[in-house]
């Protein structure tokens, strides 16, 4: 008889470990340490976060796996393969740069922000992350999920007394509960038409289901569907975005716009390429019909911000990343009519890279801006090469970026591989729908560049940038120009090898 008793492989699951780990000692560290030295929490919490990211490196060599089935060595709860390494980098990379917009971010609070409780829960939302693309059974999933986006609830409604804040909070929980809710359904009846968890055995079991299961079988992996679409942000899942990153402290929204994804396209890819290829004829259309509506809704609600409106400039971000998430399905749903999934999937999630480079460096810039304009407005943007050259230029070149033009090459090169995945499964009306939304997309990113260069309207004063501000705005820049110089680094990289 074989025994129950398996050793884990404490390597492989170090990244989510390590975060988690140091969020529960700074969340005690807390209790001891008086307010004037809180500030040490958040370099304790961005220390731990570049270790989490440096704990990938040993990982390189080849595939881990750990918590299997014993007589089954394919099915497993953790794997740590190429596709599990590159998202884990992408989230725990995102969380890093959102920690260093945060140390900035809890000064100027002037303790309005809880310090010790902040960085526990974005310490433990970047764990739950950073565990959902190594999980390879249905429940594992859903709790790296949750474990996920219960703390994002609490950062985002974590401001002392703004009305604002806990609006947008009660909000994005009483969406994400339900859409949670129906994702549970969902697996249900997967596991009933199956009889397992595990993604592998789903993938084989489900193709042999008996005929007259075969409508609950379809309706799970629709069902199932439906909380990863929320994550990122599909349409008509995507109301709780634009006031979540009002509400929200700045950090916290550029953590959603690209941790969030992050969490929402590995699940979608899991669910569908790993778990349910067979089924393909039922998430390939239902997933190219999201793709469409969502570029569409996003570029269009980003087109109608007015430049004198309060928040502006955090909206049309907001609604720009819903277009943005548009242009990320694209490639999964164009897997379920490709000869080669694995290329497909790995254009998504080049694509995921380029914008989150990009889309957290733009939020950097929104947050030095909020220094001095809190309302943060697009029309505040104006003049900003007279008050800070600099800054000025590294976000027009992140809007070029988004946009999909030179100089921003990564980003032109990112929407290519896009289109081209959409062209490769014959998805030829998506790849129409999306150039459509890429020139709508050229307006608004074009209209917001062209104010950073014209005449300031008052007197231009000049701030000082603080230093984790400046890391985070330098480290976006040098890595978005090194990647636009260089952009076939990122498909190597992005090479997922699922199969």
């Amino acid at each position: 008889m074989s025994s129950l008793v398996q050793s884990v492989d404490w390597l492989a699951i170090a990244p989510p470990t390590l975060a988690a780990v140091v969020g529960l000692v700074v969340l005690v560290a807390d209790l001891f340490i008086g307010e004037e030295k809180k500030a040490v929490l958040g370099w304790v919490s961005v220390a731990g976060l570049a270790a989490s990211a440096l704990m990938l490196l040993p990982l390189r060599d080849g595939d881990r796996a750990t918590f299997c089935l014993t007589g089954d060595a394919h099915a497993c709860s953790y794997t740590a393969d190429r596709f599990t390494l590159v998202i884990q980098f992408l989230v725990l990379g995102g969380a890093l740069l959102a920690a260093l917009l945060s140390v900035t971010a809890l000064k100027d609070a002037n303790k309005d922000l809880p310090e010790g409780e902040f960085w526990f829960l974005l310490l433990s939302s970047a764990a739950g992350a950073a565990l959902l693309p190594a999980s390879r059974d249905l429940a594992t999933l859903i709790v790296a999920l949750e474990v996920a986006s219960l703390p994002a609830f609490a950062l985002v409604g974590i401001k002392r007394g703004d009305k604002k804040s806990s609006e947008a909070a009660l909000k994005f929980f009483l969406s994400s509960v339900t859409a949670t809710a129906v994702s549970l359904m969902g697996v249900s009846f997967v596991y009933a038409t199956t009889g397992s968890l595990y993604l592998t055995q789903i993938a084989d079991k489900i193709q042999h289901v008996d005929g007259q299961f075969h409508t609950l079988a379809q309706a799970g992996v629709v069902l199932t569907l439906v909380g990863f679409a929320f994550k990122t942000a599909a349409v008509p899942f995507h109301f709780w975005v634009p006031d979540t990153y009002v509400g929200a402290p700045l950090p916290v929204a550029a953590y959603l716009s690209v941790v969030g994804k992050a969490v929402g396209f590995s699940g979608l890819i899991l669910v569908t390429v790993v778990a349910l290829p067979s089924y393909g004829d039922v998430w390939g259309p239902a997933l190219a019909a999201l793709a469409a509506l969502t570029m569409t809704v996003g570029n269009v609600g980003a087109l109608r911000q007015q430049a004198t409106r309060a928040y502006s400039a955090v909206r049309l971000l907001a609604w720009s990343s819903v277009g943005q998430a548009g242009y990320l399905l694209v490639p999964i749903a164009s897997a379920a009519y490709s000869k080669d999934a694995d290329k497909a999937i790995g254009s998504t999630v080049a694509y995921a890279l380029m914008y989150a480079v990009v889309n957290l460096g733009a939020f950097a810039v929104a947050a030095l801006v909020a220094r001095t304009s809190p309302l943060n407005r697009i029309s505040d943007y104006r003049g900003l090469y007279a008050r800070s050259p600099l800054s000025a230029l590294i976000l027009g070149f992140f809007l070029l970026c988004l946009a999909g033009l030179p100089p921003g090459i990564i980003g032109l090169f990112a929407k290519v591989t896009v289109f081209a995945a959409a062209v490769d499964a014959g998805l030829g009306w998506l790849a129409v729908v999306m150039a459509v939304n890429v020139v709508i997309a050229l307006f608004y990113y074009l209209q917001w560049t062209t104010l950073l260069f014209r005449a300031p309207e008052g007197e231009s004063e000049k701030h000082r940038v603080p230093a984790p501000l400046t890391a985070a705005i330098a480290l976006t820049a040098v890595l978005g120009i090194a990647l636009s110089g260089a952009p076939q680094l990122v498909l190597r990289f992005s090479a997922t090898g699922l199969f």
